[in-house]
Parts: C-alpha cells; structure tokens; sequence
C-alpha cells in the first residue's frame, strides 16, 4: 500500500483514515490513527486519464464554486514564499500551498501572467469543497525553466480534508510547454481536491487553469439542497488580515475581526436540506481554528453582561444533525445582542425564513454587526470581557430568496426578492421584522461590503436598491 503525506503547518494533532487497496471505485477497510502536523493519504480512485495539448481548449468564465464549477488561473493570488500557507483567491476560494507559490517569472509556464510553482514532495490543495460534485476536471501542467522530469498525482477527500484518495494514475511532467490532464470523474458528491507532488526533488512543476464542471442537475429543479455557503461572494474579500480573516466553520462561512472579538460577517446557504429535527446542543464553545495569536472568546466572556450569546447563523437553521448543530455554537459565530433584539425582532424574522424555506424556497443569507454600542438588560455598554470584545450598535442582514433549483446566479432576475434589515441592539424595541427592514445598498453604505457580487451589476443594481414591503411572497 503506498501512502503520501501532505504537511501542512496549520494542522494540530487530528485523526485521520488510513484506506486499504481500493476496486471499483470503493474503499472497504480503514483504521484511524492520530498524527501530529501531517495529513496522510492512501488508497485510489481509478478513473479515465487522458491527455491533449491545449490549444484551443479553454475559454475564461467567473461562475462560482459549487455551483457551475470555475477556472481558477491563480491570476488574481499573491504568494511569493515557498513556505506553507492559505492563499485566498477570488474566482474559487482558500487554497493550501507547501513547497509552493505563485509564480509570474518568465521560467514559470503559464496560460497568463501567472501560475503555480510546486517543488520536492508540495502540494497545492483545496480548502473548500465542491458541494454540488464534479463532472470532469482539467488541470495545466509542464515544468519549470529547464528543469528536469517530476511526477505528480490528483487527490480527494470527501470529508473536507481529513482523509484523502489518490485519483486515476500518477502524472508525469517532462515538457516545458503546458499540457493538459483530464479526469472524468462523474462524481456526484460533495469533495475537495489537491495536487501532491511525488518524485522529482527540487525539479519544479507548473500548475494552470485547473478546471471544474458539475454534474448537470437541472432535473433536480425544485428539490431542496445543500449549497455553497458563499455561492454569491465574498463581502469583504477577507483573507488572512486579522480584522479581515476568512474562516469556513463547513456549515457557514465568515470574516472575523480579532480587534472586535467577533465575525465582521456570516454567510450561509439556508434550504429544507439542512434541516431537521435535532435539538438544541446548547454547547457554546471556543473557536481554536483560529490563529493562536487570536483573541478566542470563550462562552464565560459573556456572563453576567447583560447581553446574550447571540447567534448570526441560527442553531435552528442547522438542525439536520449534531455536528451541523454543534457547529453553530462556536463563539465566532455569536456576538454581544441585547435579549430584546435577540428574542424577539432577529428570532421572528429567523423562523419567517425557515417558513420560506420549508414552503420551497432557498434562501442566500449574510448577517453581521456594525458600529459600536448597545443596551442590555444592565444598561448600556460599548465593551465586555475586558475591552475584548465589541458592543455593535446594529444587528444586520441580507437575504436573497429563490424556489429551490439549480444554477443559482443565473437564476437571479429583477424581480428576484431581497430582504435587508438593520436592528438597534437595544431594549425596548419592536418584536415586528418589517419595522427595521431597509435596502442592500443601505447595509452595504454602512458596512463597507460588496454583497452579492456574483449577480450581473444591471441586476445587481435594480435588487439591490428595493426596501422589501412585507412578508408576502
């Protein structure tokens, strides 16, 4: 059994699965073992390989991920240092890079102005999964300058990241002019994907235009789904500054602003798919994914403050099953609201969405905070917990409504509807949603955000400007 090892300087102590010899595309036995700062991966996935020059073969579209598939060129990422670390890039997501970095010398073969650039035993793997699968995949490859032949081989994880198969037959590099490798892989599930490089030493490979398409759903028009939690953008463009740091927590995706000791915002993806009937876990708990020089709020800072635990992805919007529960009670995911906002107007207009869902609807939604300041049931405050975390003045969030279906961007029209609402975080204020509802363009005036910005900007523009009128639909 052959088995690689991905080192990644972000990983602690984990489990991971050791897979036996896999046929016919499954895996029967696996044994679970703890390694410290080190990823392994065994087994295969045996799929059609074949190989074409490229001429002729690609044509630039932005779509997003897990929605329509994408290309990812690397044109828009900056990494200079061959040293471990997430990039974040916009046209698909984070990406893990060791013994790699994006490359824009005139050695580095590329489709662009740039590429990735892979040495000794790297890789260049996802951080987020294509949760509507993958129907084929395509990837740039050639070598570096003059250097010499290397081997490189495809791999998956369908438990975003904790164990990995190796994908059809090993790829050898020998040509510096690009080629490309294409994997039918029909795979109709949720998975990430990455690239490791095998053999080969300091001999430097060419990564390009990896390519993603996904399964053609259309038949499944009108069936509730689990979709990307930011199939619509990234508000803030957040990345790795501390006031600005992107964090997918799998069931919602968020920025968090370390000098605030909250999310600066969270975005997720709300349907009849992701729920249920699981109960409350009530089991509010540290974020430790974030960086160790992070302030890390536990459940203890917000005692006897006056302010509520409050939630910005709801507990009930992920009661499918327990770990989807448990996820939304890490405190990155809950910020300082007075009880009069948290249980009434914000959990009101909650349920009015899970209603829209279980009616047939799929719901995009984004909420955060603004300002600094609020009144709770111990009179105002702009702190808690030592200075450590920020009062907001406002509890916010957007939404965008569609019936359940497929191809989300595309599907949005003018007459698609958006909800805004923008709440005091104070006592004494009205339980009554359509009180406090406002314009996208409003929120984004207050924020500073670019919400939504995967919709065509002559749609973007009408939805964007409406106050919505009320609760009908």
């Amino acid at each position: 059994m052959k088995t690689y090892v991905i080192h990644r300087v972000s990983l602690l102590i984990f489990s991971v699965f050791i897979f036996s010899s896999c046929t016919n595309d499954d895996v029967s036995y696996y044994e679970e073992i703890e390694l410290s700062s080190e990823l392994l991966i065994s087994g295969s996935k045996n799929v059609p390989t074949y190989f074409f020059d490229n001429e002729g073969y690609f044509k630039h579209r932005h779509t997003a991920k897990g929605i329509d598939g994408f290309i990812e060129g690397f044109e828009v990422a900056s990494k200079s240092s061959y040293a471990a670390n997430d990039v974040i890039i916009e046209n698909s997501g984070s990406w893990n890079l060791s013994d790699a970095l994006i490359g824009a010398l005139t050695n580095d073969r590329k489709y662009g102005s740039k590429s990735v650039r892979i040495r000794n035993s790297g890789h260049l793997i996802m951080n987020f999964d294509m949760t509507n699968g993958v129907e084929s995949l395509s990837i740039r490859h050639a070598a570096y300058g003059a250097d010499g032949t290397s081997t490189w081989q495809l791999v998956l994880s369908y438990d975003s990241g904790v164990s990995w198969l190796t994908v059809g037959d090993v790829v050898t590099t020998n040509s510096t002019i690009l080629n490309t490798v294409v994997y039918e892989l029909n795979e109709p599930g949720s998975a990430r994907y990455g690239i490791l490089k095998l053999s080969g030493g300091a001999n430097r490979v060419n990564i390009d235009n990896i390519e993603m398409s996904i399964p053609d759903v259309s038949v499944d028009a009108g069936i509730a789904s689990k979709d990307s939690n930011i199939t619509f953008g990234n508000p803030s463009d957040a990345g790795v500054l501390s006031d600005n740091y992107y964090l997918d927590n799998t069931d919602y995706v968020l920025s968090y602003n370390n000098s605030k000791g909250t999310a600066n915002w969270v975005s997720w993806h709300l349907s009849a798919a992701w729920t249920g009937d699981t109960e409350r876990c009530n089991c509010f708990k540290q974020d430790v994914s974030l960086p160790t020089s992070f302030f890390r709020a536990t459940t203890s800072n917000y005692t006897n403050t006056g302010f509520n635990r409050g939630h910005l992805c709801p507990s009930a919007d992920r009661n499918g099953d327990e770990d989807s529960n448990e996820n939304t009670y890490y405190m990155t995911n809950i910020a300082p609201q007075s009880p009069n906002n948290n249980q009434g107007i914000w959990a009101n207009f909650e349920d009015y969405l899970r209603d829209l869902a279980s009616e047939g609807n799929e719901i995009h939604v984004i909420a955060g905070v603004a300002g600094v300041g609020g009144t709770g049931s111990n009179g105002a405050a702009d702190l808690i917990y030592n200075t450590n975390i920020t009062v907001p003045d406002t509890f916010w969030k957007v939404v965008l409504i569609l019936p359940n279906g497929s191809d989300d961007i595309n599907r949005v029209a003018s007459s698609t509807r958006m909800i805004a609402i923008n709440v005091p975080n104070d006592q004494g204020i009205s339980s009554d949603w359509t009180q406090f509802t406002t314009s996208v363009d409003s929120v984004e005036i207050l924020t500073g955000y670019d919400f939504f910005e995967n919709i065509p900007n002559t749609i973007e523009a009408v939805i964007e400007a409406v106050v919505d009128s009320g609760p009908a639909i």
